[in-house]
């Protein structure tokens, strides 16, 4: 094939996925005085998790004005509890205010990412054809990306419908069907008393029981919202009250998981007042201590399975026959569809097969042993690259957005430490610094609810390892991403012309071989 020659547009940083974390950096970039940037984004709009779950009943487990950005509070929020709707139109309002839609490219997912060792820049492809190259990418694209369904055998062969709770198929009319709902996670508590009501007859397939705790969810008045609105301290002071309230709670389940069987009470009482039937308190009963899994607010899921078209199989789905589901006890039940609330690709994300390190080892490969990073952020071997919500910095009971500032803080120092050094560079993650960061967090695991709760969760992968939540405050993550300690990184210089000043990026196009 004729060598062919073609521009490619260069950026100084390239974020993926314009969630949460993706508009979070966006914004954060700009604050530093940084604009050579673009955002990459699969679908069509922005929005990440909460643009892709919009299934019935969809709506968040933390208070609406926690889980807001600091810098964008909203003193609009209807409800103590938002809806899907509200969170997906805040997060377009950001998207607008902050002005980032000139930079997100939509529909642009990226199928191909390599680490160029002589350039010291990433040079990325994406579904669109389109080819760029970027001194530092930021992966925001969330371990909430990508649905998880079973392999169930016979699936293939239903004559039904079926799909997964983050793909809802809004055209599909469920009035009268016969339905079966697989999982009992934060997506299922929501969906089945949204869909009870309509379906003929609904079958829920439950490996675990969830521990279940009351909603405090209330609607909130026009007083409240005029007075946030004219006195913005009180949002402020409002958000600080939730958020010190869950710092407090977060000792329990990371020092003295015992103390939480008083909660553990409070969730029964809870069950016991909509759950008359011994039988199917029985079977909704945990037997792992509250928090081992993530603890579910509701006021209508026990309700809704106390109803008469409602059937609790405690027991999976392991088989498809026909239009038959079967679980894993032998019961059996004739359905017309089958809805999949079974998470996400969390510790085996599906973009890791397609980014390629400084030694030609993709992200997977490199993970294959356990997924790890250092303070959530960076991983040797893969230069100038940082993750947001990376491994263990997910939470059990407080904002994620609270921990995605905090890494916001990091890119921003990254970002600084590169131009102080000068040059052309890059930071790479010392080996030893990521294997110590780690060790420290597994340390910190050991006497976590999460590791002795006696379950087994999305949080751990297939060793059994807890790679997903952070065992402490957000204060103690806060403080230990607010600066990046250039002893825990290789500075990396281009190997031919290392004294070459940096180019400034800014709308710079670069001539590429074809297929380079």
């Amino acid at each position: 094939m004729a060598e062919q020659e073609r521009e490619r547009e260069h950026v100084r940083v390239a974020v993926i996925g314009s969630g949460f974390g993706g508009l979070g950096a966006a914004v954060r970039l700009r604050r530093e005085g940084i604009t050579d940037f673009v955002v990459l984004e699969r679908a069509d709009s922005v929005g990440g998790t909460w643009r892709d779950n919009s299934y019935p009943g969809c709506a968040c487990d933390v208070p609406s004005h926690l889980y807001s950005f600091s810098f964008a509070p909203n003193p609009d929020w209807p409800r103590a509890f938002s809806g899907q709707e509200h969170i997906r139109a805040y997060l377009e309002h950001v998207a607008d205010v902050f002005r980032l839609r000139p930079h997100i490219r939509f529909n642009s997912e990226v199928t191909r990412m390599r680490w160029n060792a002589e350039e010291l820049h990433w040079e990325i492809e994406t579904a669109r054809g389109s080819r760029l190259t970027a001194d530092v990418v930021v992966s925001a694209a969330g371990p909430l990306s990508d649905p998880k369904t079973p392999d169930i055998p016979g699936l293939d062969s239903f004559e039904g419908k079926v799909f997964h709770s983050a793909r809802w198929d809004h055209d599909y009319d469920l009035r009268g069907k016969r339905v079966a709902m697989v999982g009992t996670g934060a997506s299922a508590i929501q969906i089945v008393p949204a869909i009870q009501r309509e379906v003929g007859s609904l079958t829920l397939f439950q490996r675990t029981p969830p521990w279940v705790m009351p909603r405090a969810d209330r609607a909130i008045s026009g007083v409240e919202r005029w007075l946030h609105r004219q006195l913005p301290f009180t949002t402020q002071a409002r958000r600080g009250v939730l958020w010190g309230i869950r710092e407090l709670q977060v000792q329990a389940f990371t020092k003295r998981p015992n103390e939480l069987g008083m909660v553990e009470s409070l969730a029964k009482a809870n069950m016991r007042r909509a759950i008359k039937d011994p039988a199917l308190r029985a079977k909704l009963t945990p037997d792992y201590r509250i928090g081992c899994k993530r603890i579910l607010l509701s006021n209508t899921y026990y309700p809704a399975l106390a109803r008469p078209n409602v059937d609790v199989v405690a027991s999976g789905l392991t088989e498809v026959r026909g239009n038959t589901v079967v679980a894993a006890d032998g019961t059996e039940a004739e359905v017309d569809a089958i809805i999949f609330g079974t998470g996400f690709h969390v510790t085996d994300m599906p973009i890791a097969e397609r980014v390629i390190g400084a030694g030609g080892s993709t992200l997977a490969e490199h993970w294959k042993g356990g997924v790890q990073s250092m303070r959530g952020a960076a991983v040797d071997g893969f230069p100038n690259f940082l993750t947001v919500i990376g491994p263990n910095t997910g939470l059990g009971n407080s904002s994620m957005i609270l921990m995605i500032e905090a890494q916001l803080n990091y890119l921003a120092d990254y970002m600084r430490q590169l131009d102080v050094l000068g040059g052309r560079a890059a930071l790479d993650a010392r080996p030893a610094a990521v294997t110590s960061w780690n060790a420290k967090v597994q340390e910190r695991m050991k006497r976590t609810v999460w590791n002795t709760g006696g379950c087994t969760s999305w949080y751990l992968d297939e060793n059994g390892v807890n790679t997903t939540v952070w065992p402490g405050t957000t204060t103690e993550f806060r403080a230990a991403t607010k600066r990046v300690d250039l002893g825990e990184y290789e500075v990396v210089r281009p190997p031919k012309d290392a004294g070459t000043d940096r180019p400034s990026g800014k709308g710079r196009k670069k001539k590429v071989e074809a297929g380079a």
